[in-house]
């Protein structure tokens, strides 16, 4: 009881000291790990035992038998099918093939570099090395996400990293699996018939099973068979059930299982998506934190001591400076990404939860087979994975800034409200190659806005989870375009600093409007309308127009027009480069901004002509 409620508490501990200190959680938590398992048996405790015992021996520990493995296979799964429910197809629009490269190509590279290096550094049968290059193949969206959120990229950047990330997790599975299939019928005995048939099963069933039952959840959480008290609880039971079932039916399918079924349910209508994929986030932290600390307390300090040669530093420098750079830029080569872009790329490859999770359940079961250099697999694997997350966590930032990907200048916009008002200028911004999100807690404003296809999420403003989104990370702008005064005024104070780094603005209250207590250093977003305003002439006439201003005199006297017509709202001045200004914050700078080419924007009803 002591042991069990010690991991979930240091676990926890970890996870703050990550979120602090802003790095991976898996780094604090492999140390604790370390800690309270090898560490404390070889030069703490003077009977050789471990503070956390995984294995039970006989007078203590956790989990009996294969009970760990077992524990470790569910808890990957839920992990897994988390992983998959963030992936969107909106996403990879421009960078989708080189994502289909860098999980193709890229991983045939580690694949067989990765052995080829093992083999030759340190003398392992081809099959165990093959194991091993397998499990490094992986990145991971554990390790991957937390270095997103503290960095801001552009845009595709940051969706190559986030998809290659949760994709490659059961790619790399598989591929381990395939082997370990090779490895327990005797290597090279049987090689075709008893391996790629069950490698055949795996693929059939687990995309066939996660697949169906993906859209079995989504039509019973639609039709309402499930009550909403029970809907979390039913979904974890339907994940475990997948999984077990695919596993079931073809030994080992169930990870790509729960992936496929994520997948599906992620991109797919469900009203509820944002509350399912919350408290499955809390529950990947709880499980996270809890894997780790068991995983690294279950290794032997004999096993450390295998890596203390040369060999391992060689390994682990060819991995990272040869095998991943050669794997992003032959992923990438026919691409629209830039050279710099690929070098930071390169740079930020560290591995994650799966690699850890399946190198301890696969090389503690072949060494208990007796399988010679078994015993490598585990030490090996969590050197590559604690190397690589210190290296990049610790050096990503800083490295954004050398290779010039790092966004000084964030242009991107996130509007609080989803309202028509707020889809109409968000659709005009998206039309002039901004990159804008919009907010909402309502439902059906989000529905809307993605029929549209505009990028939209249900968010409660007054959550913290915005500030861990990293979709969110190239964003500079911040509109609170509700029709709540008091909620636009807490989204400017509190995301302000965030997310307005180059202008956070509101929409003014009634009051404001009616006893002229604003100016353009309130951040308001026009200095004559509200939110009633601005539906009205949405509701009449439903369209952002523009018109060509030729000077700073042409300009007042057009402004003047319309804002003596209330069917006509002015938005933004747009110089000839294209650059937006929201026209209550420039007008201090107005006469920089005109230029000959530059245009008035505004919502209404068409000016038929300027005035003289």
């Amino acid at each position: 009881m002591v042991e069990l409620a010690g991991i979930i508490i240091l676990g926890i501990l970890a996870q703050w000291v990550a979120w602090k200190f802003k790095i991976p959680a898996i780094l604090p938590l492999i140390l604790i790990g370390l800690l309270v398992g090898p560490i404390a048996a070889e030069f703490i405790n003077e009977d050789g035992s471990k503070w956390i015992e995984p294995i039970w021996n006989g007078k203590k520990g956790l989990f009996p038998g294969e009970s760990l493995y077992n524990f470790v296979s569910l808890a990957i799964s839920i992990i897994l099918f988390e992983g998959g429910l963030t992936l969107k197809r909106n996403e990879i629009r421009n960078v989708g093939p080189v994502i289909t490269k860098l999980i193709t190509v890229g991983a045939a590279i580690t694949f067989f570099g990765g052995a080829l290096l093992a083999h030759y550094l340190f003398g392992l049968r081809w099959d165990l090395c093959f194991l091993f290059s397998g499990l490094i193949i992986v990145t991971g969206p554990t390790v991957i996400t937390p270095i997103l959120r503290n960095i801001p990229l552009k845009r595709d950047l940051a969706a190559v990293l986030k998809w290659e990330g949760i994709l490659i997790d059961p790619i790399g599975a598989l591929i381990a699996v395939l082997v370990f299939e090779f490895i327990s019928v005797g290597g090279g005995v049987g090689f075709t018939k008893a391996a790629l048939v069950p490698f055949g099963k795996i693929v059939l069933f687990g995309s066939t099973f996660g697949f169906t039952f993906a859209h079995a959840l989504v039509f019973a959480i639609n039709k309402n068979f499930i009550p909403h008290y029970l809907l979390n609880v039913v979904s974890l039971s339907v994940v475990l059930l997948v999984f077990i079932e695919s596993e079931i039916f073809a030994h080992e399918s169930g990870l790509l299982a729960v992936v496929v079924m994520g997948m599906v349910i992620g991109n797919s209508k469900l009203d509820n998506i944002k509350e399912l994929l919350y408290f499955k986030e809390s529950l990947s932290v709880l499980l996270i934190s809890i894997l780790f600390i068991l995983l690294a307390a279950n290794i032997n300090y004999q096993d450390m001591l295998l890596l203390y040669r040369w060999e391992t530093l060689a390994l682990f420098l060819a991995i990272v400076f040869l095998l991943r750079p050669l794997a992003v830029f032959m992923s990438s080569s026919a691409s629209k990404l830039k050279t710099k872009e690929k070098i930071f790329i390169s740079w930020v490859g560290p591995r994650g939860i799966v690699a850890a999770g399946i190198a301890s359940l696969f090389g503690s079961k072949l060494r208990a087979e007796g399988v010679a250099g078994a015993e490598y697999i585990t030490p090996l694997v969590f050197m590559i994975v604690l190397g690589t997350v210190l290296l990049n966590a610790t050096t990503a930032r800083l490295f954004a800034k050398i290779s010039g990907v790092f966004l000084t200048k964030s242009e991107g916009i996130l509007i609080v409200g989803a309202s028509k008002v707020s889809r109409l200028i968000a659709q005009y911004l998206v039309d002039n190659d901004r990159h804008v999100v919009l907010i909402d807690s309502n439902q059906n404003n989000i529905k809307e806005a993605e029929k549209m296809g505009i990028e939209a999420y249900t968010e409660n403003i007054y959550s913290d989870n915005l500030t861990d989104n990293i979709e969110f990370n190239d964003i500079g702008f911040l509109l609170a375009l509700t029709g709540n005064a008091e909620i636009n005024r807490y989204a400017v104070k509190k995301f302000g600093d965030q997310f307005g780094e180059n202008g956070s603005f509101r929409l003014a209250s009634k009051a404001e409007l009616e006893y002229g207590k604003i100016s353009t250093e309130d951040g308001v977003f026009t200095l004559s309308d509200d939110f009633n305003n601005l539906m009205d002439v949405t509701e009449n006439y439903p369209h952002i127009r523009e018109i060509p201003i030729k000077d700073i005199e042409n300009y007042n006297l057009l402004l003047d027009k319309i804002k003596a017509d209330k069917d006509q709202i002015p938005l933004f001045v747009k110089s000839g480069k294209g650059e937006l200004h929201i026209i209550a914050a420039v007008d201090d700078v107005l006469e920089k901004e005109i230029d000959a080419k530059s245009k008035l924007v505004y919502l209404g009803k068409e000016i038929k002509q300027q005035p003289n």
